[in-house]
């Protein structure tokens, strides 16, 4: 089953986490069937009950499908992507955190900084959180708390990776969290693909059944540290083949069953240019 946050476009809805504007319609849920959104009350871990509303998809802004409290980022997990870089592969899970103030809906403008030359798209399966969970006992399965599966470009400054001991700058500047466009809540990830295109050219492909540490073992090691509640997100880690990107490109990630995230790359002089 496919879900949704989303904004009818019955009002000027565009970039609405980034608008000057004190007042904005509240996000909605739904589920996506048929090419259409049907609304649903109250969040995606209940009883998803539908309201009777419905709209075209293409008639909507889909939002992130979470708004979460943290976005827990696993870094190395595939073995090719640790040797294109330089870097042996973590003998256990490699966590950082991205800042909730990072995240963007699909369509929506990555930011390019002014102190960095050297920005990367990094296309990852994350999965959202759908129960709380803090150190699980021994033995027991912590898959259930996860909600569902979504795709997610975890964009970083590799130059200011290369200069700082800590991931915290590179990886945390607005706009570098976009994830969506929905939650999936079944997905085969003995099967799953994840893929990046910049400008409808493939750079990174990959299988989720190739990561180093399995969703049991990121989770259970998240979980010793920190209580993960219901809309977290933990982005996985990237395949080989991450590069950058420039202002005017188009960056996809598509995750196989689930979808395709697509965001624009501005400058930072575009970003600070008036609306009309």
């Amino acid at each position: 089953m496919k879900l949704c946050r989303f904004q009818p476009l019955e009002f000027p809805a565009k970039e609405l986490s980034r608008s000057p504007h004190p007042f904005h319609p509240q996000a909605r849920a739904g589920i996506v069937e048929d090419g259409a959104v049907f609304e649903i009350r109250g969040e995606f871990w209940g009883e998803r009950e539908r309201t009777g509303a419905s709209w075209p998809l293409n008639s909507v802004k889909l939002l992130p499908p979470s708004s979460p409290s943290k976005i827990v980022c696993v870094g190395r997990n595939y073995f090719e992507h640790a040797k294109e870089l330089g870097n042996e592969a973590p003998k256990e899970p490699l966590i950082f955190l991205k800042p909730p103030s990072s995240v963007i809906a699909p369509e929506e403008p990555i930011v390019l900084p002014r102190i960095s030359q050297r920005v990367d798209y990094e296309g990852e399966l994350a999965i959202i959180i759908g129960r709380r969970c803090y150190q699980p006992r021994a033995g027991e399965s912590v898959l259930p708390c996860i909600l569902g599966y979504t795709c997610l470009n975890e964009v970083t400054a590799r130059d200011l990776q290369k200069l700082d001991i800590q991931f915290t700058r590179a990886k945390g500047f607005d706009t570098f969290c976009p994830f969506g466009p929905v939650l999936e809540t079944s997905l085969d990830l003995t099967k799953a693909t994840v893929e990046t295109f910049v400008n409808g050219s493939r750079k990174q492909y990959g299988y989720t059944s190739q990561m180093i540490f399995s969703l049991d073992v990121i989770i259970r090691f998240v979980a010793q540290v920190m209580t993960l509640e219901p809309g977290d997100v933990i982005a996985t880690g990237t395949p080989s083949g991450v590069g950058p990107l420039s202002s005017g490109d188009v960056v996809e990630v598509s995750v196989s069953g689930i979808g395709s995230l697509r965001n624009p790359v501005i400058g930072p002089q575009d970003a600070d240019a008036p609306e009309d």
